[in-house]
């Protein structure tokens, strides 16, 4: 194979309706920010319910929610206190039928978020744990320790949390558990047959209310080899991610996958799961992606990369390779929950191969100075992106307020942020998750622009009426605008999972072709690109004199095709 062309091959034995999945639009839900039906400002189900109609208007296949769980909170509802339930504050489990249903019945499929790495501190297997005390079964399905130094007053280890501080919490009776993120969050005993078996209840609990697919969050760090004894942080930090790391992707962890796929199977069609799998090669997150174990995991390339042609042609064909090896296909993602929006990102100076910054960070850092920040620029090239990436095979996963051009919000105060990150002095974030997380805006006035009857739970600019939906709706310009026809185009000129790179003659310019002859060209220069012989109709994007302006992408479908 060459990189001139690139195959991903479907399962000859999946149907249409269990492949959905392959090259689906799924637009992620953050549910507490994206509508509030009651007026308490935080979203709940019933106001997913509410704008049913506005997704199926958008044109996406599937929607992904983050966590709706009962939760305190701690980390954004990633610390799950009940796994079977609905926050009280966001719904019922009569809701969630309901919100099913209702997108069900516009064609949307629905996944769900599944937490697995960790519980919330509130979750009544760690209130019985903590209760039980010293040496009980109920601690066991946890990881408790011994602690070091005189009377153990010590953590086990000098093990960082991601969210800062010790990865070890004290508790009355002198001994310390083990969270990799919140202290909240306590790290769960993957060792333990009654976690694995009560996750897999969890999975057909959801599975029987019609639930289409999971993502699973932080798939890589279920199972951990914590002999004695235990490594300090140098030590573990310098040993290699080859499977056999005491905490992160080892190989055992797959065996929990392939339990799961035979549940999913269970199903027709079978139930899909995408894996949150941050790993050291993509050779390693590819075994995520096997039809034995979830089937799809996320590619985050894209969400470290500049806005920069020869970057995004290399992410592309290494990714379209791995998909292809494993007979899954490949995911797509400029935005979501976790990082500085990509309308802003792309706005501001580039990375320029600084690994381990990520983009928009240290803009977050300082406060959103508005000297550094292009929008027009940001927002020009984020158009052009994500027409790039509806493109290409493989599915693509969108991030709620992205479809109306959001910008990051930098201007939040600190009494006013709710990420732990923030709290607890991690640095890998700037100040934090929340500026990405502001309620969505509807209308182009009212408390919450139309988020809810009262304010939001988090502080929304007043220029968000500039991109609130009714703002957007009907104006052919908006992004709003170019979402749905893009997704429209989408469906109409979808073919097989395959591309063909067609050389440019300009390192700045991508092009590629489908199968059916549909062409994607994006000019990621400051220089227009002359298309030349078009070989078709140019149906989303603008030529200008024959050209492809800077900064934008052009769709080209063979005469005839799209209506």
């Amino acid at each position: 194979m060459t990189d001139a062309t690139l195959t991903e091959t479907r399962n000859d034995h999946t149907s249409d309706a269990a492949a959905w999945w392959r090259q689906a639009a799924v637009y992620q839900i953050y549910p507490r920010s994206f509508a509030d039906a009651n007026g308490d400002g935080l979203g709940d189900i019933p106001g997913i319910v509410s704008r049913a109609d506005y997704l199926a208007e958008l044109g996406i296949d599937a929607v992904w929610l983050s966590p709706f769980y009962p939760s305190a909170l701690a980390d954004g509802g990633y610390d799950v206190a009940d796994y079977r339930n609905v926050d009280p504050r966001l719904g019922t489990l009569d809701d969630f039928d309901d919100m099913v249903a209702a997108l069900h019945a516009r064609g949307i499929r629905v996944v769900v978020d599944i937490v697995p790495n960790h519980s919330s501190d509130l979750h009544e297997w760690f209130r019985e744990a903590l209760a039980a005390g010293r040496g009980s079964a109920a601690r066991e399905r946890y990881i408790f320790r011994e602690g070091a130094g005189p009377d153990g007053a010590e953590p086990p280890t000098d093990w960082g949390a991601a969210f800062g501080g010790s990865a070890w919490e004290r508790v009355e009776d002198g001994q310390w558990y083990l969270h990799s993120f919140a202290p909240e969050q306590p790290d769960l005993n993957w060792d333990h047959p009654e976690v694995r078996e009560d996750f897999l209840k969890t999975l057909r609990f959801w599975s029987d209310r019609g639930v289409d697919g999971f993502r699973i969050d932080v798939a890589h760090m279920l199972t951990k080899d914590l002999s004695e004894p235990l490594p300090d942080r140098a030590a573990l930090d310098a040993l290699p991610h080859d499977g056999n790391h005491p905490l992160h992707d080892r190989d055992d962890v797959h065996e929990v996958y392939a339990e799961w796929r035979r549940v999913f199977n269970e199903y027709d069609p079978p139930r899909t799961a995408v894996a949150e799998a941050w790993v050291s090669t993509p050779e390693r997150r590819a075994r995520y992606a096997s039809a034995e174990g979830l089937g799809q995991a996320f590619n985050f390339d894209l969400l470290v990369a500049d806005f920069d042609a020869p970057s995004f042609r290399t992410i592309i064909t290494d990714n379209l390779a791995q998909a292809r090896a494993t007979g899954s296909s490949t995911t797509w993602v400029l935005s979501n929950h976790d990082v500085t929006r990509h309308a802003t990102r792309y706005g501001l100076a580039p990375l320029a191969g600084r690994e381990g910054v990520k983009q928009g960070v240290e803009w977050v850092r300082d406060g959103g100075p508005a000297d550094q920040l292009d929008r027009e620029l940001g927002l020009r090239r984020a158009h052009a992106a994500t027409l790039l990436l509806l493109g290409l095979p493989g599915s693509t996963y969108l991030y709620q307020g992205e479809e109306l051009g959001l910008q990051e919000v930098a201007e939040i105060a600190p009494e006013q942020r709710q990420d732990p990150s923030f709290f607890r002095g991690a640095d890998f974030d700037g100040l934090g998750r929340d500026g990405c997380r502001v309620p969505l805006p509807w209308t182009a006035s009212g408390p919450s622009f139309g988020f809810g009857a009262s304010e939001a739970h988090l502080p929304q600019p007043a220029w968000f009426a500039e991109y609130a939906v009714d703002a957007e709706d009907g104006d052919p310009s908006s992004t709003l605008t170019l979402y749905r026809e893009a997704l429209r185009l989408r469906h109409l000129l979808q073919t097989e999972e395959s591309l063909e790179w067609i050389e440019t003659g300009r390192a700045d310019v991508l092009r590629f072709a489908r199968p059916n002859g549909w062409q994607i060209v994006t000019n990621f220069g400051s220089e227009p690109f002359d298309l030349g012989e078009a070989a078709g109709d140019v149906v989303l994007g603008a030529v200008v004199d024959g050209a492809v302006p800077a900064d934008s992408t052009v769709w080209i479908a063979p005469a005839g095709l799209v209506a």
